[in-house]
């Protein structure tokens, strides 16, 4: 049976107004079918409900702005699905556009920060090890789990803000230590040399979230100077192919030192060994393009594009130094772009003709001046939702093979 501290009590009873005690009943209903006994406090919160999928998100948003609810801890926000710095952008429906505003700039009179971003770890705070919190989001669960050993459970819109508001959480799935134990080992091949490799860490990604499911794999391989993107990419695929909300990376992630460590010294259930040829097929899977086919954009950034990703495109586009054949789109956060106008490469690879493109993403909405053809990226992520989505085809590349393509104007294919 769910206990309740004081403050729970209060904050169901009403005593802290309405919306308060509404946020409560999610959060303790949420906890007694999870069979949580108690809730512990979160520190931050991440909400994924302001992408908007129809009035009942705005109206369970609303309700709370009535009531001038506000936010308790530190609540970042997902992306929306406007562009609200490049309203222009936007090329749907005007009344589902002002209703997607609406929501974005509800969640602000909440308290919330207007980050508009699928990567919170990005910005100037982010958890450290062991910090409790509650987030939405799969890309960036994973993430926090994995990569910066905080602990947070799949949260999704309602509960997500639910958490906010309160600042309590059920103390149950991956909160929880011996949740986190490992129980498949995945054996990498070593791609540490091979041509493009930011693709190939999406497609282990893909591969293991297939695998996985919602179990809690460890990664045994990994090159030993695999950066954060790279597991961002990891996770962000690992997470739409299947439900991983944590995974382990042997000698890299805090959680794995050791294999025996991230298994939490229990034998695992099974083993994969997977060797190139597996993730060739999965890079068979997600592409659609053909070398020589004609291309209309190429699209990256999902999750949201890194300084040190901008700084890698700027490079390529430097050393390639050629005119852009087809339209070019980089997803990223507000925080990002802020510091690449300080340091001047915005204005660089706006010359160039790469659209910057803030608050939302090229894959859930539609912001790409043309949607009917074939579209390049390098995200897992992106190539796996795009089409059902926005009805594009993709074709799958590493950035340097989706750069030269752009300059191209077709696929071209390093391979």
């Amino acid at each position: 049976m769910l206990e309740l501290d004081e403050r729970d009590r209060a904050m169901l009873g009403g005593d802290l107004g309405a919306g308060v005690a509404l946020a409560m009943r999610v959060v303790s209903r949420t906890a007694n079918v999870m069979d949580a006994r108690k809730l512990i406090d979160v520190s931050s919160a991440h909400i994924d409900g302001c992408l908007y999928h129809g009035v009942a998100s705005l109206d369970f948003v609303e309700r709370f702005v009535a009531d001038g609810t506000k936010v308790s801890i530190p609540t970042t926000l997902n992306v929306g699905s406007l562009d609200l710095i490049h309203p222009e952008l936007f090329h749907g429906d005007a009344a589902l556009g002002n209703a997607a505003k609406r929501l974005m700039e509800a969640h602000l009179e909440l308290g919330c920060e207007p980050s508009f971003t699928c990567a919170p770890y990005q910005l100037e705070h982010r958890p450290k090890v062991g910090e409790q919190i509650a987030w939405a989001e799969s890309n960036a669960i994973v993430f926090a789990n994995s990569v910066l050993g905080a602990r947070t459970n799949r949260y999704g819109d309602f509960l997500d803000l639910a958490a906010a508001i309160t600042g309590r959480a059920p103390y149950a799935g991956l909160h929880v230590t011996g949740n986190r134990a490992a129980r498949i080992v995945f054996e990498a091949p070593d791609f540490s040399a091979m041509h493009g490799r930011d693709i190939w860490f999406a497609a282990l990604g893909f591969l293991v979230g297939k695998e996985a499911g919602t179990t809690v794999p460890v990664i045994a391989g990994l090159p030993g100077d695999t950066t954060e993107d790279e597991l961002k990419a990891l996770g962000a695929a690992a997470a739409s192919s299947g439900a991983v909300a944590l995974f382990h990376a042997v000698g890299i992630t805090p959680e794995a030192p050791t294999l025996d460590a991230a298994l939490q010294g229990a034998p695992p259930e099974r083993s994969v060994r997977v060797v190139m040829d597996d993730l060739r097929a999965v890079r068979r899977m997600l592409n659609s393009g053909n070398a020589g086919d004609a291309l209309i954009a190429v699209a990256l950034g999902t999750p949201h594009f890194s300084v040190a990703e901008f700084m890698a495109l700027h490079t390529l586009l430097a050393q390639f130094d050629a005119p852009l054949q087809c339209d070019f789109y980089v997803n990223t956060s507000r925080f990002i772009l802020w510091q690449l106008e300080e340091s001047g490469i915005a204005k660089t690879l706006e010359a160039k003709g790469i659209q910057i493109v803030v608050d939302t993403c090229t894959y859930i909405t539609p912001v790409m001046r043309n949607m009917s053809g074939l579209v390049m990226t390098n995200s897992g992520k992106w190539a796996h939702y795009a089409p059902a989505n926005i009805g594009v085809s993709v074709a799958y590349g590493s950035m340097r093979e989706c750069v030269r393509s752009a300059i191209a104007g077709k696929v071209l294919f390093d391979e």
